[in-house]
């Protein structure tokens, strides 16, 4: 019993800023705090189960969707960048279109309400192209190369929001110092390329990469920023600098 009191306080530090976050977002705009959510979801799942499911599943179907939406390294990058955006509304193969929903009802929602719709449009897309670059470069170095990989993944379909979803993750961990989740994340991510060593793997770990340069380039703006404030405080009250101080 002497343990839950320390649990609590240890789950509070990890989670409470994040916790409040969400719901001061969900208490102050409703709604409207999780359109980008709800837009996601509503296309993911009319676009999926209502129209790409039925129409890849025909005769005449399957190479429309392969052509709007699916990613391959041996494509060319004019064709790939077109196709990324639409691709993370495309579930992976081995991931069933309700794994794909849970994915950016939790995770996509969570970063809206703390990130902004925008700021989490443009990490998600960070992430993605990151996995996607990584794929080239990976089949350019080869397998015998550290971070290499085969030629035959320059034709796997790489399709889904799983690199969104953890570049997100891992990126409202950091802005929010859940430092343990985010670790948590990250280790689970090195431990599926180490069990399945595959292409999506791979490819998380490459977002993760992305996404936590993204974020090292934050902090360091926010010193900057800091240190730029701090002594223009310094310098207005003549601790530093050498202007005497103002009068009115």
């Amino acid at each position: 019993m002497s343990r839950l009191p320390a649990l609590r306080r240890a789950a509070r530090r990890e989670w409470g800023p994040l916790f409040t976050t969400v719901r001061s977002g969900l208490r102050e705009n409703g709604v409207r705090a999780l359109a980008l959510t709800l837009t996601a979801v509503t296309l993911t799942a009319v676009t999926l189960t209502a129209v790409i499911q039925l129409i890849q599943n025909q005769a005449w179907g399957y190479g429309p969707v392969q052509d709007l939406g699916a990613v391959r390294a041996e494509d060319p990058v004019w064709l790939a960048l077109l196709r990324t955006p639409l691709s993370l509304f495309v579930p992976a193969l081995d991931l069933p279109v309700w794994g794909a929903l849970a994915q950016i009802l939790l995770v996509f929602g969570i970063a809206e309400v703390c990130l902004g719709r925008w700021r989490t449009l443009a990490i998600a897309y960070v992430a993605t192209l990151a996995g996607t670059l990584y794929a080239r470069v990976g089949i350019a170095l080869g397998p015998d190369a550290f971070l290499g990989l085969p030629a035959s993944d320059a034709q796997v379909v790489d399709t889904g929001p799983s690199a969104a979803v953890v570049g997100l993750a891992v990126y409202v961990c950091h802005a929010y110092r859940a430092w343990f989740t985010g670790a948590l994340v990250v280790v689970a991510m090195v431990v599926e390329v180490l069990v399945k060593d595959n292409l999506a793997g791979r490819e998380h770990l490459a977002s993760i990469a992305a996404v936590l340069v993204v974020c090292a380039v934050r902090e360091w703006l926010g010193r900057r920023r800091e240190g730029r404030g701090q002594g223009l405080r310094e310098g207005g009250s003549g601790t530093r600098s050498g202007a005497p101080p103002m009068r009115s």
